[in-house]
């Protein structure tokens, strides 16, 4: 008999966790698994990545309502005899716009966003909320299970979350997983009662696929000038990722003189202020935000450097994937830093401000020496964590 399990997640639409559940997908057995996906969205640049034998589950009315812009969604709730749906959803919109910090917005509002949601009629073996808050807390309060799994991607204690608001689903979980042994310890100080749910499992990356991929695309994706570097970095337009200090570093190389663009690829909230930012530093010849690829890795391999200028990271999956490529990498000093990169061994790590990135990558563009031998090193390197679904299977018993 085939196991059935069951994730959920926001949306596949961009991100290195949504990157690292479809890379987790492609990996399972499913001779010996049913899997099925709950998405709040079926919108995003991963969803044609999907395995054909997984099986994503339609939204209910209700939460299809829910989501309408808000006056439209308050006459088709009550329109449909959902009154109480309704004020949940003038709630939610309240919470939003009166909760300014995003982790507290999103705890703060799920009480309202899941009175739209229904209970999925099926019995599983296994449901995994694959993301911190919103997907733990639907697999918490909405699925029958006979096990339940947490995922959390990042460093919590930069996350910004209410602990005592997540305790309460942390402990109906039977394992919490995490990306990092860093996060692992985070996890386990922040809540020493659930110290023995905690597993470490990494993102899985196949070398042999992004080689593959890589190789895609052959031609000039930069269209370079002669002699120019080319930077890349990889991330959503959040806060979290640190693109406001990439910008003030990227003024400060070009007023050294250095010949170079820097690209992003993602995309997010901050867009609007990081175009202001790009324009208000005369930047736009320099500084370039591409949105989202599909296939980032022709991107990758065709650039001089990658670059992670984040405030906080759980591990960061397109550091791995630059790894694979063997690019010169260089990243600030977040908490889990060092459970990627060994420091001038496999790249580069900085200080946090835009004095210390500027002269990490003018000694990258300056010195041949130094981007040869760590791209040397990492192309010995075996990479690959595809043995990690392993840690999954004993999870699931």
């Amino acid at each position: 008999m085939k196991k059935n399990l069951l994730f959920v997640m926001p949306s596949l639409s961009a991100g290195g966790g949504e990157r690292s559940l479809v890379n987790l997908l492609s990996q399972i057995n499913y001779d010996e698994f049913n899997v099925d996906l709950f998405l709040l969205s079926h919108e995003g640049i991963f969803m044609d990545l999907l395995p054909e034998e997984v099986n994503v589950l339609p939204l209910n009315d209700s939460y299809s309502q829910f989501t309408q812009p808000l006056l439209s969604s308050v006459r088709q709730l009550i329109g449909s005899g959902s009154a109480g749906i309704a004020y949940s959803r003038l709630m939610f919109s309240v919470t939003n716009h009166t909760t300014k910090e995003v982790g507290p917005r999103e705890q703060g509002g799920w009480k309202y966003l899941a009175s739209s949601l229904n209970k999925i009629n099926k019995k599983y073996d296994a449901a995994i909320g694959f993301l911190e808050k919103t997907s733990i807390y639907f697999c918490v309060e909405k699925v029958d299970a006979a096990k339940k799994i947490g995922w959390v991607h990042n460093d919590y204690d930069k996350l910004g979350l209410d602990p005592a608001f997540d305790i309460n689903y942390f402990d109906k979980l039977d394992h919490i997983v995490t990306v990092s042994q860093e996060c692992a310890s985070i996890l386990k100080k922040r809540f020493p009662d659930q110290h023995h749910k905690v597993q470490v499992i990494h993102n899985i990356v196949s070398p042999k696929v992004i080689k593959h991929l890589a190789n895609k695309d052959t031609a000039d994706v930069y269209n370079r000038k002669e002699g120019e570097f080319v930077i890349l970095s990889i991330g959503r337009l959040h806060e979290q990722k640190g693109f406001e200090l990439a910008i003030q570093t990227c003024r400060r190389l070009v007023d050294n003189g250095w010949s170079f663009q820097w690209n992003i690829i993602g995309e997010g909230d901050e867009r609007e202020k990081l175009t202001e930012l790009i324009a208000a530093n005369g930047l736009e010849n320099h500084f370039k935000l591409l949105g989202l690829k599909p296939n980032p890795y022709p991107y990758i391999k065709q650039a001089d450097i990658y670059a992670q200028t984040s405030k906080f990271e759980g591990k960061a999956i397109a550091i791995d994937e630059a790894k694979i490529l063997s690019k010169p990498i260089l990243v600030t000093n977040f908490s889990t830093a060092k459970d990627q990169i060994e420091d001038g061994i496999e790249g580069l790590i900085v200080d946090m401000n835009s004095e210390a990135v500027a002269a990490g990558i003018g000694r990258l563009m300056h010195e041949q020496g130094i981007r040869n031998r760590l791209s040397e090193h990492l192309s010995l390197l075996q990479l690959g964590t595809e043995e990690e679904i392993e840690k999954l299977y004993q999870l699931l018993g």
